[in-house]
């Protein structure tokens, strides 16, 4: 059996076996397989795509590529949730210690920024000191403890889709809702989650862009779930105007702060709640979904999701003297507004320019090896509805030079449709929300 003989076969739209795809993800851990064709193979299922069943050979054999989280021992539901990724998603930054406090336990693997979208890795590592790698012991204090820890892939836990997901950033291969699939099912089962809660992201902001490719995915997913033994929900949210009105690292850090303390934008806070609900549903601890969203709003109400936010940053290394007091966090050298060129109404900001720019000034990374800056980001202050005069600030671009505020300042201008008449604004960004297919 050769590498090139089973990309071949995916190229000519074949099934491949379970010994197949394990011996293909294998080698490539062990470095038999060089990274040039596994890029080929991603374009290859990019285009062929899978069955659902060469879907769950591909999740098991990434999961096998290294270690699972042995959590047993701690107290609580295991119930995670997960992000397809969006632009200004900072929600797993709110949701995790709004489970917490209402008596879940959330073993939370993250990932980094991809293509346009942010990444929850980057944006807590913009808290300085955080540290997103643990030990397995650490792991699971923080979980006794506070209730949830929040990780990224080490070297030993499915290392096959920790460099399988750097090379679809930069190949153009991400949407592809089978690897996507497995990339998530993958770290959730290694990470020892029990219950699975999925935001299927979908518009322009979103890799899934129409309505019917999110249900497709969210399918895949809810399906992929059941059949390796997790309770899986996928709700199906608009990605079309930016989650909130922070986009970048600290910047949304900040945002989520806001929140757990009893502020925050409004969209954000209602589809964090809704999230939550399902899965304190799917853990146990609440019957229905009003009772849930009841629950959820008063761990934000009565500060404890706050205080768990605050705990969780100590244990993982970070300052709580900056999450107390955001001023003392990162800080861009170089700001600019971007202004109205007319009167009118927002009638649109599209995500997808908006993560572009953001991307452009450093929030994100244009190739693999690049690093993020925690200080780059975009503050919106004119949301879809809003009324704005000539010359009004839109929004606001944070970089470290001038040069990043060039290149992302077109970009963000093109975002932005002005109009005389105020567009309908939808009372839910929830879509559809499946839990049998």
């Amino acid at each position: 059996m050769r590498a090139v003989e089973l990309i071949e076969k995916k190229r000519d739209g074949k099934e491949l076996s379970e010994a197949e795809i394990r011996f293909f993800i294998s080698g490539f851990v062990k470095g038999e397989v060089p990274d040039y064709q596994v890029s080929a193979f991603c374009m290859a299922v990019y285009f062929r795509g899978m069955s659902e069943a060469e879907t769950g050979f591909l999740t098991r054999a990434m999961i096998a590529s290294g270690d699972v989280l042995d959590l047993a021992g701690v107290p609580g539901p295991l119930v995670d949730k997960h992000s397809t990724g969006g632009v200004g998603d900072k929600i797993s930054l709110v949701l995790a210690p709004i489970a917490a406090a209402c008596g879940l336990r959330v073993p939370m693997m993250s990932g980094r920024s991809l293509g346009h979208t942010g990444g929850t890795l980057d944006k807590l590592e913009s808290i300085p000191g955080y540290r997103t790698s643990l030990s397995l012991e650490h792991f699971r204090a923080a979980l006794r403890e506070v209730g949830f820890a929040m990780i990224g892939q080490s070297e030993t836990v499915v290392p096959a889709d920790r460099r399988m997901y750097a090379l679809r950033d930069v190949t153009g291969t991400v949407e592809s809702i089978p690897l996507i699939t497995a990339s998530i099912m993958s770290k959730k089962l290694a990470e020892g989650a029990r219950s699975l809660v999925l935001d299927v992201k979908c518009g322009s902001g979103a890799f899934m862009g129409t309505l019917e490719r999110a249900e497709e995915l969210a399918r895949s997913l809810v399906r992929a779930g059941r059949s390796l033994g997790r309770e899986t929900v996928a709700v199906i949210t608009d990605m079309n105007t930016p989650l909130g009105r922070a986009v970048g690292n600290f910047v949304e850090v900040k945002e989520s702060i806001e929140c757990l303390r009893g502020g925050g934008p409004q969209d954000l806070v209602d589809l964090t709640v809704r999230l939550g609900a399902w899965m304190l549903v799917l853990g146990g601890v609440a019957r229905e979904l009003g009772e849930a969203e009841g629950r959820c709003r008063g761990a934000l109400a009565d500060g404890s999701a706050w205080r768990l936010f605050l705990r969780n940053v100590e244990l993982q290394g970070g300052d709580p003297l900056v999450c107390t007091d955001p001023g003392r966090g990162p800080r861009a050298a170089a700001s600019r507004e971007l202004r109205a060129g007319r009167s009118g109404f927002v009638r649109a900001v599209e995500a997808r320019k908006i993560g572009v720019a953001a991307l452009l000034l450093g929030a994100g990374r244009e190739r693999a090896e690049d690093d993020v800056l925690p200080e780059a980001g975009i503050e919106i202050l004119a949301m879809r509805g809003q009324e704005v005069r000539s010359g009004e600030a839109l929004c606001v671009l944070h970089s470290k030079d001038s040069g990043r505020l060039d290149r992302a300042e077109a970009l963000a201008a093109q975002a932005f449709d002005i109009g005389a008449d105020r567009p309908s604004v939808p009372a839910s960004l929830v879509l559809r929300e499946l839990r049998d297919t």
